[in-house]
This record gives C-alpha cells, sequence and structure tokens, in this order.
C-alpha cells in the first residue's frame, strides 16, 4: 500500500472497512441463537486476539510497553471490543438491525464531542455539518424502522443499551487514537486491546454463571470465523489506521456508509424495500460524506 498516495490510501482504508463492516450486521444475527451474547463476544475476540497474537510474532513485531500504555490499551479493549458489542448483541435481540444502525450512527456526533473534551481537537463548522447532514440522511434511510418503533419499556431499554454501546465504542476511538499518538501501531494496539477485550468477556461470563455452550452449525461457526478475522482483525485496522490519519470526526463517518452496504445485502436476502426517503436519505448521506472528507482549499 505504500506506493499509493496519501488520499488513495485513505480510500482504500475507507473502502475496506465500509464494505466489511456493512456486511457484518448480517452476520451478527447468526450468532444471536442458542450461545449467551456475552459468550459469543469472548468467542469472537479470543480467535481474532488468538490470530494477531500469531502474526505478531512472526512479523517480529515489538510486543513491549509501558503499564500506562497497558491501561490506555485496556481501556480501548473493554471498550471497543467487549462491552460494547456485548450490549449491542443484546439490544438486538428486541431492535431491528435498522433502528440499531440509526443508533450506532450518533457515534458521528459522539467522536466530534469526545475529541474535543479528550484530545483538545479543534471542532470544525464544516464537519459538524457534515455529520448532522448524514445522520438526517440515515433517519430517513431508516425511517420505517423509526416510525414502527414502540416506545414500551422493553424497547426503551434495549435503545438505551444501544446508546450506551455507541458511547463505549466512541471512547473506544478515542483510547485508540490517544495510543498511536503515544507511538503503539495499530496491530499491536489491537492485538493487546482484543485480548483485554477477550478476558474481560470470559471473566464476566464466568463471574454471571453463563453457560460456555458452541453450536456447531455452518451458520454460526462461518459467522464467527468472519466477525473474526474480517470484521475484527482487518476491518478494525482499516478503521483504526484511517482514525488515526484523518481524526477520529472523519474516520467515523464510515459508520453513516456501512449501513447502506447492509441496505443493500437486506434487498438481496431479506427483501428490504426501497422507499423515496431511503432515495433522499442517501443523497444526504452522500453530500455529508463530500462536505465532512473535503479537505479545506
Amino acid at each position: 500500500m505504500n506506493h499509493l498516495s496519501s488520499t488513495s490510501q485513505n480510500v482504500l482504508l475507507y473502502v475496506v472497512t465500509v464494505l466489511i463492516w456493512g456486511s457484518s450486521w448480517l452476520a451478527i444475527k447468526y450468532q444471536l441463537g442458542s450461545v449467551d451474547p456475552m459468550v459469543s463476544v469472548a468467542y469472537r475476540f479470543l480467535l481474532a486476539s488468538g490470530i494477531s497474537w500469531l502474526y505478531c510474532r512472526l512479523s517480529r513485531r515489538l510486543m513491549h510497553f509501558s503499564l500506562r500504555d497497558h491501561a490506555f490499551m485496556f481501556l480501548q479493549g473493554a471498550s471497543l471490543f467487549a462491552l460494547n458489542y456485548w450490549l449491542f448483541y443484546v439490544s438486538e435481540l428486541t431492535l431491528t438491525s435498522g433502528l440499531a444502525a440509526v443508533i450506532f450512527s450518533t457515534i458521528v456526533v459522539m467522536n466530534l464531542l469526545n475529541g474535543a473534551i479528550f484530545l483538545k481537537n479543534r471542532l470544525e463548522i464544516r464537519v459538524i455539518a457534515g455529520a448532522f447532514i448524514g445522520l438526517l440522511g440515515i433517519m430517513l434511510v431508516f425511517w420505517p424502522e423509526v416510525t414502527d418503533f414502540e416506545s414500551g419499556s422493553e424497547n426503551l431499554f434495549a435503545a438505551a443499551l444501544a446508546v450506551l454501546a455507541t458511547f463505549l465504542a466512541s471512547i473506544g476511538n478515542i483510547a485508540s487514537a490517544r495510543n498511536q499518538r503515544a507511538g503503539i501501531p495499530v496491530v499491536q494496539a489491537n492485538t493487546f486491546g482484543m485480548t483485554y477485550g477477550a478476558l474481560l468477556m470470559l471473566g464476566l461470563s464466568w463471574a454471571t454463571g453463563r453457560e460456555f455452550t458452541f453450536e456447531l452449525t455452518l451458520p454460526y461457526v462461518s459467522s464467527l470465523a468472519f466477525l473474526s478475522v474480517f470484521a475484527s482483525i482487518i476491518a478494525f485496522w482499516s478503521y483504526l489506521t484511517l482514525l488515526g490519519r484523518v481524526g477520529v470526526e472523519r474516520a467515523a463517518y464510515a459508520t453513516l456508509i456501512f449501513p447502506l452496504v447492509a441496505l443493500g445485502i437486506s434487498t438481496i436476502f431479506e427483501g428490504y424495500q426501497w422507499t423515496a426517503y431511503a432515495g433522499i436519505g442517501i443523497l444526504l448521506i452522500l453530500a455529508g460524506n463530500l462536505l465532512i472528507l473535503k479537505r479545506p482549499t
């Protein structure tokens, strides 16, 4: 990838992230079966961290860091590779994937605010405007799910879990940005983060008395492999590398694009019906995308 220009590299990282995470929504549905969601998340990142460790050893990556660095890598792991996914898995037992995508898309705004608070990033009016235009677009794309939402206690609780999961993911984004600024390569930070996340989920699963069952079916095993290798190792490396290059605000805009990939997959496999709202929403998302990613002249 080194022979590509900086802009081309950013575009490639962006496309890889969007395509993989856009297809991961369907894969997550196959994880919501007989295996407890917390245990499934533990399996996912246990496999991902094991493969990452093997790669780091074979490529002789430096794996020695300070205790302070390990504290931030644990924060990244707990918030980005563990608790946030467990909360999302649980919330999607009640919420539609479309509504969950709408809620998760608010990470764009959360990253803007958290980046300003914790990283002292300057808030650009153009980036803020692009983020809100994109959010309006994603709301229109999933308008049927939004209007069909019933404000029962179960649904409100599931929505609250999804909001909390999104906030945790944003904190994980900030921790990753800090780790990169401290000189920790993305591969090593992700390896330790996924290890800490997997151990945290295993510990919580054991402490709360969950059964460590495993579903030996093709849908479960294949979706677990996809989520571990592609959606965890490759996509997170692409996204967090992009985050370090263009900032937490611009990188987070990918979260407004990958639901559209999920829509395309849903159209093929789940019979999603397109509406005029969806068409207008896509145009707004693309407009926000151009606004937020365009460098000032």
